[in-house]
């Protein structure tokens, strides 16, 4: 069981190939990204929603560094070892791939999938790489939040409850 874990995390040269042969099979890819920090509901959700709208889900995970850029120095709380592992351990996900930079524009351009997601508040045409992914063909789609489910949330709980 570890060991197809572990499988699912690639390195950006793998990925590629394996997007490719799941393309050539005929396979619809989908992709997300995030941070991915604190593993929740709102998160099996979301990620179980997209994998539905095709036939393989790879998911961008950024990197500790890119999450302390964006979420500042407290954050992550999981590190990224955790984080991809956790992420690779569910059903839905076929493939995890870590990147470093603030966006993962490099890596969308590099895997094409057919189908980019992102969730929340984010209109198709504002999420990073939509515009990759539009010129191939493919669909950009934002799905909804489950309220009362986020990371900020749930830290804030924890740090108010040990206090």
């Amino acid at each position: 069981m570890l060991e197809k874990i572990h499988a699912k995390v690639q390195d950006w040269a793998q990925a590629r190939q394996t997007v490719a042969s799941w393309k050539r099979d005929g396979q619809r890819v989908v992709f997300t990204n995030g941070c991915f920090d604190l593993l929740h509901y709102g998160h099996i959700h979301y990620l179980a929603q997209a994998r539905e709208l095709g036939d393989r889900l790879a998911i961008g995970l950024n990197a500790d560094s890119s999450v302390r850029r964006l979420k500042g120095a407290g954050r992550p709380i999981n590190d990224e070892h955790t984080r991809r592992l956790m992420l690779a351990a569910l059903e839905c996900v076929d493939l995890v791939v870590v990147f470093e930079q603030d966006t993962p524009f490099e890596l969308i351009s590099l895997l094409t999938p057919d189908v980019l997601v992102k969730g929340g508040d984010y209109r198709p045409e504002d999420i990073v790489g939509a515009d990759v992914v539009l010129a191939a063909g493919g669909e950009v789609r934002s799905l909804p939040y489950i309220e009362g489910y986020s990371t900020t949330a749930i830290e804030a709980r924890i740090r108010s409850s040990g206090s």
